[in-house]
């Protein structure tokens, strides 16, 4: 039914059999994937069209509607899942692999990071499993009344290139707990651990038809996913324009639900008490971790004007021992940005914030002759309605700016069109507290950065989107409340 997806690797001797997995792709269209690190071809793979999303719908449609996945019991369903996190972590030095020549990752990262916690994020959400119910209720007349929480059946989730794998298990995991089926859209930068995911997920016994991967472009599968009047619901995380036209697809269509993860232009706030040398390395992780291609990327930095002169100083001078290069090589700290367009992407900004009066203190250009590799960048002097402080640039570029008061800084971080996170350094309880009520964010860290837990909701206010990932909140949101309603005859109370 499928051709079976080239690899840059030798697969297990226990070859995938794709097609059993419903990975339903069109035989005679492909693209390119590239190593980030050289811009050379990895492989060729097969591009899903809208036919083959209709195809995988069906699949996905027929395991729902007649299939065993949402008649399993709980427990049923968390022993497979179990089984897949197992499959995992005996998988990990490979699908770290992958993760890293696609995507420009680090490969030590990935083994130490992005993998596990995927394995882990399984087996979370496989404890939830056999916990989902709903509530007997107390009307006031004469009814007996309780609620279900349905599986809301065919899911479509279109993910994105910068977490390749912990977008694959942030999406699939809770859907898989709920007794949904789904076809996936993985990002057209980074469709190979997808695909060996789903090889994984045969082998640990999930049916035919409730996992269907379906590589392909944004603008023909991820639309014909958005507007398929046979999806229940689709989950996309990506750029707020994409968001855009997911929403309209899907109230054009049949009106399925849609929770969408989006950008970020996270403010860090650093106050005059806060410990500098802890403050700086905040600041930097904050911003370089993944190259900078990270939804809550620390991209602005505000520092209170009595540590600013020191921690300007002392940023700078991390900035500058940072270590960008080869990602297999694990003394770096910085791969390759994804690919050429997001690269030159990162450079127009970076000459944006040049051209609009913005003081370049560090970086700024790009590393080696091949490849695309760009060395960490500040910039100071940094007026709100620059282009560098307001869009979110997705790479290895921080704006930074001086602020007296505390309203102060809350104005400057609320002053954007995005919520996903933000950050608060200081040592004052009070001044957290206040700060963190007063910033229009749906993630807000204090005296950390990046603290992303399974049972931890995570999600965006404003142009950030809506819905949650990670905890029960990402679980419910593939699940329906339905009410069961029955009269009481001759009992003896109510």
């Amino acid at each position: 039914m499928a051709q079976h997806p080239p690899s840059p690797m030798s697969l297990p001797s226990s070859s995938p059999n794709y097609s059993s997995m419903e990975i339903l792709l069109n035989q005679f269209q492909s693209f390119e994937t590239i190593d980030p690190r050289t811009g050379d071809v990895i492989a060729r793979i097969s591009e899903g069209t809208k036919e083959d999303i209709d195809i995988a719908v069906k699949a996905a449609r027929r395991a729902f509607d007649s299939g065993p996945w949402p008649r399993l019991s709980g427990t049923e369903r968390a022993k497979i899942m179990m089984k897949f996190a197992n499959l995992i972590d005996e998988n990990i030095e490979e699908l770290a692999a992958l993760d890293a020549i696609d995507a420009g990752k680090l490969y030590h990262m990935c083994k130490a990071l992005d993998i596990p916690s995927a394995a882990n994020t399984l087996r979370y959400y496989a404890g939830a499993a056999d916990k989902i119910h709903g509530n007997v209720l107390k009307p006031s007349r004469q009814f007996h009344a309780y609620t279900l929480m349905e599986p809301i059946g065919v899911v479509g989730h279109i993910i994105p290139w910068n977490f390749p794998t912990s977008m694959f298990f942030v999406k699939v995991s809770p859907c898989l707990a709920a007794g949904c089926t789904m076809v996936l859209k993985p990002a057209e930068q980074t469709p190979l651990s997808a695909l060996f995911y789903a090889h994984l997920a045969k082998l640990a016994g999930i049916p035919d038809g409730v996992l269907n991967v379906v590589p392909g472009f944004g603008e023909i599968a991820g639309a014909a996913i958005s507007s398929h009047m046979d999806i229940d619901a689709v989950s996309f995380t990506g750029s707020t324009q994409t968001g855009r036209k997911i929403m309209e697809a899907a109230a054009k269509s049949n009106l399925k639900q849609v929770s969408l993860e989006l950008g970020g232009k996270s403010p860090l706030i650093i106050f005059d008490d806060a410990d500098i040398e802890k403050a700086t390395e905040l600041a930097l992780i904050g911003i370089l971790f993944n190259k900078g291609e990270v939804c809550v990327a620390s991209s602005r930095v505000f520092v209170q004007e009595g540590i600013y002169g020191e921690f300007e100083k002392k940023l700078v001078e991390k900035a500058k021992a940072w270590v960008v290069g080869d990602n297999f090589d694990h003394n770096v700290q910085q791969g390759p940005q994804v690919d050429k367009k997001q690269f030159e992407k990162i450079l127009s900004y970076i000459e944006h914030g040049k051209r609009e009066g913005a003081t370049l203190l560090t970086g700024g250009k790009t590393v080696g002759n091949k490849g695309y590799f760009i060395e960490p960048t500040i910039f100071s002097n940094i007026k709100d309605d620059m282009l560098i402080a307001q869009d979110e640039i997705f790479g290895p570029v921080l704006a930074l700016k001086k602020f007296k008061t505390i309203e102060e800084a809350i104005k400057s971080a609320n002053n954007t069109r995005y919520g996903l996170a933000a950050g608060i350094v200081t040592k004052n309880l009070d001044i957290a507290n206040t700060v963190s009520r007063s910033i229009r964010a749906g993630n807000i860290w204090i005296n950390c950065y990046f603290a992303f837990e399974d049972d931890i909701p995570f999600g965006g206010y404003k142009m950030s989107g809506f819905g949650r990932e990670y905890g029960l909140e990402a679980l419910h949101k593939y699940l329906q409340v339905k009410s069961v309603v029955t009269p009481i005859y001759n009992s003896p109370w109510l």
